[in-house]
């Protein structure tokens, strides 16, 4: 068997490293990586636990009297307007369906004792002169919150041209359109009073390449680095831009039960409320920060493979169905 010999590297460093003091240093050296090696992920652990389970959240109240929420009639985003008004602040509604906005509110209202408000809109429709209207609803409130939770998914894992234009368009206007539009309302004020946070709702799958859902996730990396960049603009103006990137969580958009790395969106909501104002970047619920690192241990074209499997199984399976519905 043949023996690893690394004497000609050490011949071909320079005479003055070859001393006594310069292999005592290489050697520490050497000692130092490895040690940052052992210590990283143990590190990370500790910084998750405290991030998620010990750290207490700000006191979001400070930034302003309201939060306002789009899509928050379902999910993720109903979730955070019931988690922001338990920190006391008061709620702006944004959905397409007044008469699910007006039980959401009711909710709310009765819950935890705050102010609401609901406007009904329909973000596939948003341009130019649609956002008039929306953007007199907002201006005169003392917006402290605002989470940009709007946002559409494939029906299930798909090739690209099976996409229609219709869906295609609903993607780009539902991810990137409103998102950008309804920040570009609400920031100026949040700028003037120097307070003020935006929470971007992202996605895993726009933190890397997804197969099957390519125009969603590049939609969601828009997101993303739309938010890495205006927190780097706006910070020290004393706003925070926090992008979020979750896994699944239960929701109509994921058709997905609960589990230990699903959760609800009243338990991911909780956790995720609670980085406002610490994190600019968050995968928001613990058992996501530790599925992220566990891919993460993965060779990248390993885990792309794996990715594209999974998606491909899904859509067999979904195509299936579709077809036995079409049969009956």
């Amino acid at each position: 068997m043949a023996v690893l010999d690394f004497d000609w590297l050490w011949d071909a460093l320079p005479g003055s490293f070859q001393t006594p003091i310069a292999q005592n240093l290489l050697a520490v050296l050497g000692l130092l990586v490895l040690a940052r090696a052992a210590l990283l992920p143990v590190l990370r652990a500790l910084r998750g636990i405290f991030s998620f389970f010990l750290r207490p959240g700000k006191n979001l109240k400070r930034l302003g009297e309201w939060a306002v929420v789009t899509g928050a009639t379902d999910g993720i985003g109903e979730a955070y307007a019931h988690e922001l008004a338990r920190k006391g602040l008061n709620i702006v509604l944004i959905s397409r369906t007044q008469a699910k906005l007006d039980k959401t509110a009711g909710e709310i209202a009765a819950k935890h004792k705050v102010n609401t408000q609901t406007i009904a809109f329909d973000f596939s429709q948003l341009n130019a002169s649609t956002a008039g209207p929306l953007r007199a609803r907002l201006a005169n409130l003392d917006v402290g919150v605002l989470v940009n939770n709007v946002g559409v998914s494939y029906d299930h894992p798909a090739f690209f041209t099976e996409l229609s234009e219709a869906k295609l368009l609903d993607l780009i206007q539902l991810n990137i359109t409103s998102t950008t539009l309804i920040t570009q309302m609400i920031l100026p004020g949040m700028v003037e009073r120097k307070r003020g946070a935006i929470v971007n709702v992202s996605s895993y799958s726009g933190m890397r390449p997804t197969p099957l859902l390519t125009v969603y996730s590049a939609a969601k990396g828009y997101v993303d680095y739309f938010s890495r960049a205006l927190e780097l603009e706006y910070s020290s103006k004393g706003i925070s831009i926090q992008s979020v990137t979750p896994l699944l969580v239960v929701s109509k958009l994921s058709k997905v039960r609960a589990a230990l790395t699903i959760p609800t969106p009243t338990a991911f909501a909780r956790q995720a409320v609670a980085t406002i104002g610490h994190d600019s970047r968050t995968l928001g619920y613990w058992a996501h920060a530790l599925q992220s690192w566990a891919i993460s241990l993965l060779p990248e074209d390993m885990s792309d493979k794996l990715l594209m499997n999974h998606h491909l199984s899904i859509r067999s399976r979904a195509l299936k169905r579709a077809n036995a519905k079409k049969g009956e």
